[in-house]
């Protein structure tokens, strides 16, 4: 505990889920935790929730006076903003829509996606560096980006150009912040089937759910789901002042899927 006394820290999309696990682990370790999203019911019960560390603040994060009222509103209240993770994202399947491949994507679901990943990422970023430049303290910018940041999706073209987005932004911010002579670092986090309410639309329920886990994770050497307290863990780490010298950096949450392929426990070549 204590590893985030007397940071302000703001998680967007913390309302379930990955950026829920962060809010918490967050206000846990001591950060005074700014609970953002636009499911205000689902965001108040998480800030009410985790208590005096957490308060909930509605942001939109593809709307630019969203991100200017939220700035203002932290400012007004506690006088600065260390850490900012930009959480918030939508893979595009949200309303139970078929693949999104680079032939048949829509340019409407195109720009829908990108709109709340990657110019929402965009919008954080730059306000967050106003912010934090007009206090002079070392912050932390954490982008979410994605296994699917890495590779090619051929079913999620839209989601995969996003991440891959989200993940070269941040190294811009970092060089950015450096060129300026700025203590801010930024950094990506690429997690990889994390069981959150964002794999619902996929796995569905009834009988077949289980089977259904168990071949979404069957290529991966951990054979199975990650958890969201454990890229909240990581995330914590950049947050803290024991990642000074850890900028533009990318790391993946993964179970070891993008390192290659493993063979089953106890399978041998004979």
């Amino acid at each position: 505990m204590n590893r985030l006394d007397n940071k302000v820290a703001l998680v967007t999309g913390a309302a379930r889920g990955i950026g829920e696990a962060i809010a918490r682990a967050f206000a846990f370790e001591g950060a005074r935790c700014y609970v953002s999203d636009i499911d205000d019911a689902r965001g108040q019960a998480v800030a009410d929730s985790i208590g005096g560390n957490a308060v909930y603040l509605r942001l939109d994060v593809r709307e630019e006076a969203d991100w200017e009222a939220a700035m203002a509103r932290i400012v007004a209240e506690v006088g600065q903003l260390d850490v900012l993770v930009n959480n918030a994202g939508i893979t595009g399947f949200e309303t139970g829509s078929g693949p999104q491949s680079p032939e048949h994507a829509s340019l409407d679901d195109w720009r829908r996606v990108h709109h709340t990943n990657l110019d929402g990422t965009f919008l954080g970023c730059r306000f967050a560096i106003q912010t934090m430049r007009a206090k002079g303290n070392p912050g932390a910018i954490i982008n979410m980006s994605s296994r699917s940041g890495v590779v090619g999706v051929p079913g999620a073209a839209a989601y995969a150009s996003s991440k891959a987005g989200i993940r070269n932004h941040s190294k811009t911010v970092a060089l950015y912040c450096a060129e300026q002579g700025l203590p801010i670092r930024c950094n990506s986090v690429h997690p990889a089937a994390i069981l959150t309410p964002m794999w619902e639309p996929m796995l569905g329920s009834g009988p077949g759910r289980e089977a259904r886990m168990q071949a979404f994770v069957r290529a991966n050497p951990a054979r199975r789901f990650g958890r969201p307290e454990e890229v909240a863990a990581v995330c914590v780490l950049l947050a803290s002042d024991e990642a000074p010298y850890v900028n533009g950096s990318e790391l993946t949450i993964d179970g070891g899927i993008l390192a290659g392929s493993a063979v089953s426990p106890g399978a041998s070549d004979d």
